[in-house]
């Protein structure tokens, strides 16, 4: 069984399979430069937002496969069968003997180990198919790699005494090279069977048990530290302590001992049935009215009160719409995690300390769910209550495109990936991987939104049989962070909604581009060329400018497609002559280049040369109208100096109509005008119009 060892160095990936027997005898000994001992001292003096450099110097160790680095990526040469399980933010040694010991106790165990930081404990454990057999394929891996990590986690939470961080198990997941000396690693563990699961497994089979807040102060006010509770707590039974006693207001200006002894009465007794402790009731009061000199009255005054009170923290001095509202917040806070998509424009939550590794959109379903969650918890909340929380600034807006290219952590290495993607396409046209290189470009800078004032209206068009993975190939230039904003389904006779896709999804596959009917082909150019959207959402009041992020990119199986007759430089039209190779892309370094290149300036649009080389592409896609046809069967354009005819647009129509005894019904006298400018035929202006320049190369019919 090989692990997977990787290491990054400015920027260059350098990876190395090891056998897991020579890389448990690795972690029981240190490097003389000890690396993994410095960084733990470094941690022990660093503050909790610095960043340690130490951390990048250890390499990764990958359990769950062996990978291999290909020309196309990184790929999954055998998967193991490890899963790991991770227990995170121990205090001390002592804690993380303690898990490494019940981990022991397991025969299931393969190895526990402390973690680099010092503070946490990895444990592996080993999975299998009833056959002895594991899974082949990277699909298969990683449905079964998801369901043995629930597996895992189930049991070994119940006989651990920390809970158990939940981590996406990716085939990726990895932990950072480590020192234990005294490891626990057992090469003839039991292996735990499952048998190969046929898909995904739901998000929320297993939650941890919340524990009880320990500290007072905290369930005073749910959500706040002890200073900031012990603060509001203060400041709202003095303003209850004020309005009993408005009638001081006026004389408290004067500041004299009399007239400020009833308000500290008051205040002490407040502070007291809130549950205040005397000490810090006290000290807040010396810091709001007196010097220190006033120290012993202050004390005295609130020990007296203290002493022959009742009922200490029965009654807080909070309004019940100040206390609903800090609860909710404190809920909300603790069971979900929530955030505002601006692509979609809805909010998206993940239930906390579960198997909720993924946000979703939330729902009439799902409001009334966390509605009922409160009630059970004794909080009097209702679904209004929820919708309104939830349409609130309360919850933080989150931009998936830029998370995603901004969390692009990884140097670019100089390869020319995007040039190499285009060259998966088997093609005749000498261009195409420069136009595809310059289009990739365009993309990925209006999802930027560096050019907001004209749009990424060129459309690869990809030609070809069925079977020839085209479709596919148009869904994989997304990363899977991003699968959700792709589209290949867009019906344009609604017009609104495909005005809101331009906002709503980031490439739409104008699949079997083709079955467009012609009339929709104005409206098409509209939308290419859109660069803002404004438009009313659903169930909006106003109209109101959205960003575009779309661009759009087609697939046909017949060549004649394109029928525009003033130009088809918006379209890249590709002869594809095989299937196309759909191997796993490096998607890091392939957005990676895009963001170096333009943050050097790089041209992403299409200059004057570019839509040369496409208008030449296009020639054999055009498709000839059938004016077109039989313009050329019955006329020819005049040259220069040479006998012809000058005729109107009209009258070349209904000759060539009455010679050929077709009725061209679907084109109409500017449609021909426009053929016969395309086709470069020679006119005059005159008092009847434009009187073109032909010569009759049939002779006319009686």
């Amino acid at each position: 069984m090989k692990v997977t060892l990787m290491r990054e160095n400015g920027g260059a990936t350098t990876m190395r399979t090891l056998d897991a027997d020579l890389q448990m005898k690795a972690m029981m000994h240190e490097t003389k430069a000890q690396p993994v001992s410095n960084l733990r001292m470094s941690i022990r003096y660093a503050s909790p937002d610095s960043q340690l450099e130490g951390v990048e110097k250890l390499s990764k160790i990958i359990p769950a496969a062996a990978f291999r680095k290909t020309p196309n990526g990184i790929q999954m040469a055998e998967y193991n069968g490890l899963v790991q399980i991770e227990v995170n933010h121990l205090a001390n040694q002592v804690e993380v003997n303690l898990v490494k010991q019940e981990a022991s106790e397991l025969s299931q165990t393969f190895a526990a180990f402390m973690g680099s930081g010092a503070h946490s404990v990895k444990i592996w454990v080993r999975f299998t198919r009833p056959d002895d057999s594991l899974p082949t394929t990277r699909e298969e891996a990683e449905i079964f790699q998801a369901h043995a990590y629930r597996k895992a986690v189930s049991l070994y939470q119940p006989v651990l005494s920390y809970p158990i961080e939940l981590k996406n198990p990716t085939l990726e997941q990895f932990c950072r090279q480590t020192y234990d000396p005294e490891l626990y690693y057992n090469s003839q563990s039991t292996v735990v069977y499952l048998r190969q699961p046929l898909e995904m497994p739901a998000e929320t089979t297993y939650q941890e048990a919340i524990r009880a807040e320990s500290s007072p102060f905290k369930r005073l006010i749910p959500g706040y530290d002890s200073f900031d509770t012990l603060s509001a707590l203060f400041e709202v039974a003095l303003n209850r302590a004020y309005q009993s006693l408005s009638e001081l207001q006026p004389s408290l200006h004067t500041r004299s001992d009399e007239d400020l002894k009833p308000l500290l009465v008051q205040l002490a007794r407040n502070c007291f049935r809130a549950g205040i402790p005397e000490e810090e009731t006290t000290r807040w009061a010396i810091a709001h009215f007196y010097t220190k000199k006033k120290e012993f009255l202050v004390r005295q005054t609130v020990q007296n009160v203290y002493t022959n009170a009742k009922g200490f923290g029965k009654k807080s001095p909070l309004s019940p719409e100040q206390e609903l509202g800090l609860r909710t917040e404190e809920f909300m806070q603790r069971r979900y995690e929530f955030r505002y998509n601006t692509i979609t424009a809805v909010t998206e939550y993940r239930e906390r300390n579960t198997f909720c590794f993924y946000f979703r959109p939330i729902s009439s379903r799902i409001r009334n769910s966390i509605a009922m969650n409160a009630r059970l918890e004794g909080l009097n909340l209702w679904d209004r209550d929820v919708i309104r929380y939830l349409d609130s600034d309360r919850i933080p807006v989150f931009n998936p495109i830029e998370d995603y290219l901004f969390s692009l952590d990884v140097r670019w290495d100089g390869r020319d990936r995007i040039r190499e993607l285009a060259n998966r396409v088997p093609c005749n046209n000498p261009h195409w991987p420069d136009l595809f290189y310059r289009w990739f470009l365009n993309m990925v800078a209006h999802w930027r939104q560096i050019d907001r004032k004209h749009a990424n209206c060129t459309v690869p068009l990809l030609v070809g049989p069925q079977a020839y993975r085209k479709s596919t190939f148009c869904r994989s230039l997304l990363p899977p962070e991003l699968q959700t904003y792709y589209n290949d389904r867009i019906d344009f006779s609604n017009k609104r909604d495909t005005e809101l896709s331009l906002n709503r999804f980031l490439l739409i596959n104008l699949d079997e581009f083709d079955q467009n009917k012609e009339n929709q082909q104005a409206f098409l150019k509209h939308i290419l060329q859109k660069p803002v959207v404004n438009v009313k959402r659903p169930y909006g009041t106003t109209t109101e400018e959205i960003r575009r992020y779309a661009s759009f990119i087609g697939t046909s199986n017949h060549k004649d497609l394109l029928t525009d007759t003033s130009g088809n430089r918006r379209y890249i039209v590709i002869d594809v002559m095989g299937p196309i190779d759909c191997s796993p892309i490096d998607y890091e370094q392939l957005y990676a280049q895009a963001i170096h290149h333009l943050y050097k300036n790089e041209r992403y649009w299409f200059d004057t040369q570019d839509e040369k080389f496409i208008e030449e592409g296009n020639k054999e896609f055009q498709v000839m109208p059938i004016a077109e046809q039989l313009f050329h069967e019955y006329f020819r354009p005049a040259c220069e100096g040479e006998e012809c005819e000058q005729l109107l647009a009209i009258e070349i129509l209904e000759q060539v109509q009455h010679d050929s005894k077709i009725h061209v019904s679907n084109c109409n006298i500017i449609q021909f005008g426009r053929i016969l400018q395309k086709n470069k035929v020679p006119s005059t202006r005159s008092k009847r119009g434009n009187m073109y320049k032909v010569v009759r190369i049939k002779p006319r019919k009686g």
